[in-house]
């Protein structure tokens, strides 16, 4: 059936095939409102079909076969979005039935068992309907299946659009009617866009979060993630083989996907996109190189506040890489500052630096153990300042800040202060138990005088806790101004758990 299909067609193809994406990517991002409206099926179809050019460009002429299965490596590597994992698989399956006598049939069919619950009225449904006698009959009865995707999926008909993914297949199909045979040919698209997707997006109602990875496991550790991927979103789409298998899910908790990740194998090229928001409200597509943010662990509602107010992005207290990751990338900025509040977040926080590199976005971890340090960081940040250097004034301003939380002893131990028992009030200095007792507010006036002692401090910040009396904060302050009335206070509500108080001082 696709006679005449050797390795200069298969380039020929590919070029071919690119060039359409391009001059349709907009066409095809209009058309996108399944499975979820984000407008980006254009411009994953694009990036896919592009990482499976640069993947033959450097190879010799070759097997056919060879070089088919070097484009569907490349694709696979760097499919982006539900359509383009599908699409690295059905050049998957055509690369291994190349030298049968129903290529493109086999290629329907592994783009089939890739998706965990294949939908009809999708660009599966295009796929197995390119059969026939030639390449040219494959391609109209593709484009004949693809009007007819609004009857067979409720949501394209209220949208007045056929199937985004699949129009992109006919666009690769007519491609390929030009690399074997040299006619020029391009179905037109007989169905238009009535409303917006962004209004589509509005009404969306599917899971939160879009998650998608590069994955170097076994087969069977494979399956097993695939099984437990299902079990927390939709559109699960695992493509590949051993070792390297492409993910794509939709889920609510980016977490636990992320988890079952690391569970299964090694995870790389990790992407979380944000579906319900981002694209409604306007956030940009691609990071924006000229633009700044801040990404702060919260510890508690009253902290976040602050944070806020101070111009920074907040993730809530011990967050995963994952949740890292998807704030990082929800700032739409292409130069992110990220301050984990907690000094065991640190490994965490760089992984996820590490990850939004491959997505273009430079990331600092400024190192804190505190977000009274975190105050202090913000205090001086300054986007005239070259990135690289308000980084680094921020970094000092959170080393000059010496933090101490003051909690309750949940075990008996020996610490550098003393025994301690379960129940005791602890008051921790950078780490370490440096004041033990029985009564919280004589821990805390003790703390504060032990700390304002080494002199030239100029400022305290307080944090009270969730479950601190309500009396605490007007104690201190009353202590302080008797004690250390050159000392500015200032003290919020921080509303962090398991912690009374948090102390810094500058």
């Amino acid at each position: 059936m696709l006679e005449g299909l050797d390795t200069y067609a298969v380039r020929r193809w590919c070029a071919l095939s690119v060039a359409a994406l391009r001059r349709h990517e907009q066409e095809l991002n209009d058309l996108n409102v399944y499975p979820v409206p984000d407008g980006d099926t254009g411009t994953n179809l694009l990036l896919t079909m592009c990482s499976a050019q640069d993947a033959i460009g450097g190879l010799p002429d070759d097997a056919v076969r060879v070089t088919l299965t070097a484009l569907a490596r490349g694709a696979l590597l760097g499919a982006r979005g539900n359509s383009g994992v599908i699409t690295a698989q059905w050049l998957a399956g055509l690369a291994n039935g190349v030298d049968g006598p129903h290529p493109l049939q086999d290629a329907a069919v592994a783009a089939y068992e890739a998706v965990a619950h294949p939908v009809e009225g999708t660009i599966l449904t295009v796929a197995r309907a390119a059969e026939g006698q030639s390449i040219r009959e494959a391609a109209d009865a593709a484009a004949k299946a693809l009007a007819r995707t609004p009857e067979q999926l409720p949501v394209l008909a209220e949208a007045g659009v056929v199937d985004a993914g699949g129009r992109g297949l006919v666009l690769l199909l007519d491609a390929m009617v030009e690399a074997l045979t040299g006619e020029q040919v391009e179905h037109a698209l007989e169905s238009v866009p009535v409303s917006h997707p962004v209004q589509q997006q509005l009404n969306y109602r599917g899971p939160q979060y879009e998650v998608q990875f590069l994955i170097d496991t076994g087969v069977e550790q494979a399956q097993e993630l695939r099984g437990r991927l299902d079990r927390l979103g939709d559109s699960l789409v695992v493509v590949g083989g051993n070792p390297s298998w492409r993910v794509h899910v939709h889920v609510d908790d980016a977490g636990a996907a992320v988890e079952a990740a690391l569970d299964a194998g090694r995870p790389y090229q990790l992407q979380i996109t944000h579906l319900t928001s981002a694209r409604a409200e306007g956030a940009p597509r691609r990071p924006d190189p000229t633009a700044r943010a801040v990404v702060v662990t919260a510890a508690g509602d009253g902290i976040a506040e602050l944070l806020v107010a101070e111009g920074a992005v907040t993730v809530k207290a011990n967050p995963s890489t994952a949740e890292i990751l998807d704030a990082i990338m929800a700032t739409g900025a292409g130069r992110v500052a990220v301050i984990p509040t907690d000094s065991n977040l640190r490994a965490v926080a760089q992984t996820a630096a590490d990850e939004a590199f491959g997505e273009g976005v430079k990331v600092r971890v400024i190192p804190a153990r505190s977000s009274v340090q975190a105050l202090a960081a913000l205090a001086v940040r300054d986007p005239e300042r070259r990135f690289e250097d308000d980084v680094i004034s921020m970094a000092e301003a959170a080393a000059a800040c010496r933090s101490a939380e003051v909690t309750y002893a949940s075990r008996e131990a020996i610490t550098v202060a003393g025994r301690c028992l379960p129940g005791d009030v602890i008051a921790l200095v950078e780490g370490e138990v440096n004041v033990i007792g029985k009564e919280l507010v004589t821990v805390c006036r003790e703390l504060l005088d032990r700390m304002l002692a080494t002199g030239r401090n100029e400022l305290v910040t307080m944090l009270t806790g969730a479950d601190a009396p309500p009396e605490l904060e007007k104690s201190l302050k009353e202590h302080l101004m008797k004690a250390w009335p050159l000392v500015e206070v200032h003290a919020y509500n921080g509303g962090q758990a398991h912690y009374p108080l948090l102390v810094g001082v500058e």
